[in-house]
């Protein structure tokens, strides 16, 4: 397959060293290199080669799209900001846009808004152009403009990072799984958790959400359906529209065991049922969301050597049980870090996607 590419040449020594500290975060993904002036890592989205020239480096980054490209650029770019609090001295040449909206940038329509479960609504969007998103991740951002003001969407910077508006502007952002997606149909759904009483930008756009709304969508990412012959999932009301992908994918020759934590009965949904696939649901009965600790009581309970040596664990929840969870798997368990993924979905007590975090 072809690739795509773009180089940006660094003379900043600061800067240099901001990409060194880039390399050492993710060694394991180094590729034996011909020089000690040159290493290169082989991410999930691309490439990434730096070479060290005279008192400067170069970084050259490739990819198989332009949405790939685009993400490696911001690989780099983002950890530069991070680093030096800044990632201006970058200019990116070759393949991929310059600016305007992002490449994996598209805005939606409201089809239709249904509910599913008494804390949980579908929302059905239509799009153009959504083949990029039907692969390369099962997870994409909402981008959800002002009531009221017409929206004002992102931009892509010289430096490869986006700018987002800002002021009376400024974008909700949110991490969405996409629930089922039809390219050709130009439709794709999106299910919603509902927090009553609580001041949640995203749920309230889908309690409220009406044929003809528009809104942003940036994406895909996150990851693929995990694949190996004995997947464990492990999962709050957050996580259930991912597992039902992952269910609708599992291959006939796999087993997946799902862990569920939802309030009640009433919040269970419809989930593919098969030989090969066991569900079991766990009930708050109440309590909030995030403080029960079931899904980490219900993992000990489990028998990881009974599952299989071929075991993948995916788990995606509260921040607390993500703690607890991913020390089990880690610890316990004893599983490489290619047999696991442990993701906050959200943090109680604090809003949006600050506090999430991933291993």
């Amino acid at each position: 397959m072809d690739q795509l590419s773009a180089q940006t040449r660094i003379s900043d020594a600061a800067v240099r060293s901001a990409i060194e500290h880039l390399r050492a975060e993710h060694g394991e993904y180094e590729m034996p290199a011909n020089t000690a002036d040159q290493w290169e890592l082989h991410l999930y989205y691309g490439s990434l080669s730096a070479t060290l020239d005279g008192d400067a480096m170069l970084v050259r980054v490739a990819a198989t799209d332009e949405t790939c490209l685009s993400y490696m650029k911001m690989t780099v770019a983002g950890h530069v900001a991070q680093r030096l609090g800044t990632a201006s001295g970058l200019r990116w040449q070759g393949d991929g846009r310059d600016g305007g909206t992002p490449v994996f940038f598209r805005e939606i329509t409201v089809v239709s808004s249904a509910p599913i479960s008494p804390h949980m609504q579908r929302l059905r969007f239509h799009g153009d152009d959504l083949g990029r998103f039907a692969h390369g991740g099962m997870h994409m951002r909402l981008l959800l403009p002002p009531s009221g003001r017409p929206a004002a969407w992102p931009v892509m910077g010289a430096d490869g990072l986006i700018v987002w508006p800002g002021g009376d502007d400024a974008l909700v952002v949110r991490a969405y799984t996409i629930r089922a997606i039809d390219v050709e149909g130009g439709w794709l759904d999106v299910d919603f958790v509902l927090h009553p009483g609580q001041d949640t930008p995203a749920a309230a756009f889908a309690q409220n959400a009406r044929a003809g709304d528009v809104i942003g969508m940036i994406g895909p990412g996150g990851g693929e359906a995990p694949k190996a012959r004995s997947v464990l999932l492990v999962g709050d009301d957050t996580a259930l529209p991912a597992i039902a992908r992952v269910l609708e994918d599992l291959p006939r020759s796999a087993r997946a065991q799902a862990l569920i934590e939802v309030d009640s009965p009433d919040d269970r949904i419809a989930l593919p049922q098969a030989a090969n696939i066991g569900v079991s649901w766990l009930y708050r009965q109440g309590r909030e969301a995030g403080t029960a600790g079931l899904l980490p009581k219900a993992l000990r309970e489990q028998s990881h050597m009974a599952l299989g040596e071929d075991l993948y664990v995916w788990a995606g929840c509260e921040f607390a049980d993500f703690r607890e969870i991913r020390k089990i798997v880690r610890k316990e368990w004893g599983l490489p870090r290619d047999r696991h993924m442990v993701t906050a979905y959200w943090r109680r007590g604090v809003q949006g996607e600050n506090g999430a975090g991933e291993e």
